[in-house]
Order: C-alpha cells, then structure tokens, then sequence
C-alpha cells in the first residue's frame, strides 16, 4: 500500500482513499474532508489526516500492544522490546520494497527523539516516510506506526 501511495502526485486524502478502497481496505466510517479517514485490511489500521495547512499524512499501526485489564503493563520494558523487534520486522520489508531506490535515510529530530521509542525516517522525494514504535501516553497501546507525510508537516491537524 505504501508503494501505490507514494506513486500518488499529488498525495491528497481523497487519492489515498481511492487507493484503499481499491485494494480492497474496509472502510471505518470516519469522513473527513470528504474522503473517508479510517481503514482496515488483514489487521492492519490506516488512517489519512490533513491538517490545516494541507500537509497529508496516512499512518498505519502494523503491530499494536494494549494495557492490561488494570489500565497498565506489568512489565513494559518486555513490551518496549517486543515493540522493537516488530519494528525491527517491518523495516526491511521497507527498504525492500519497490520504494527502495528512492528512500534517502533522513536525520532524527528532536521531535522524533521525543514522540518514538525507536524509530527510522527516510525522505521520499517531497514526502517523509517514517516506521517508528510509540506509546502516546502511559495508558495507551504500545504500537508500531508507519507513517508517509507530505513536506513540511504541522502537529496540527484535523483528524
């Protein structure tokens, strides 16, 4: 799916939808815009974001940990690692893709240092592709998110 996206010029979120509901993703029922925002395929999320300033963004969480039933991990170094071995998974499915001659690795900032527990950028042309392992806040998922993002993105956005 990331090589049909990165395919799109330009990237809009009513053209990644097109794509998911091309390839056959079900729909989540979240329009924004008006595309639909929310996708579903083999247990796979995606979601496209268009903030105000018009950057686009379609992440998807390739692999995802939930708190136990007491809002919180026993043990949340094991699922850290667990994380980075996922991720550790999905990368050279990446750099073997047919994106591969294009993906320049890009540097880290200190904005990534701050939203990742580990993560891997690339530039992709005018667009920023990132695979990284998160954890929004102490009782939300663990999750492996890959990210595609048009330039010059903003925290702000509208999903």
């Amino acid at each position: 799916m990331l090589e049909q996206l990165g395919a799109l010029a330009p990237l809009t979120g009513e053209g990644a939808a097109a794509r998911f509901s091309a390839q056959e993703w079900t729909p989540g029922g979240k329009v924004r815009d008006g595309a639909e925002a929310a996708w579903d395929k083999d247990g796979i999320g995606a979601w496209i974001r268009t903030s105000i300033s018009g950057t686009v963004t379609v992440s998807f969480t390739v692999w995802t940990r939930d708190v136990d039933e007491s809002g919180y991990f026993d043990d949340l170094d094991a699922v850290y690692e667990e994380g980075e071995r996922a991720l550790a998974d999905v990368l050279p499915v990446i750099e073997r893709s047919s994106l591969t001659g294009h993906l320049v690795e890009a540097e880290q900032t200190a904005e990534d240092k701050d939203e990742f527990i580990a993560v891997k950028k690339w530039n992709l042309g005018d667009r920023t592709l990132t695979a990284g392992l998160v954890q929004p806040d102490t009782d939300l998922p663990v999750m492996v998110v890959v990210a595609l993002e048009t330039a010059n993105a903003t925290a702000t956005d509208t999903a």
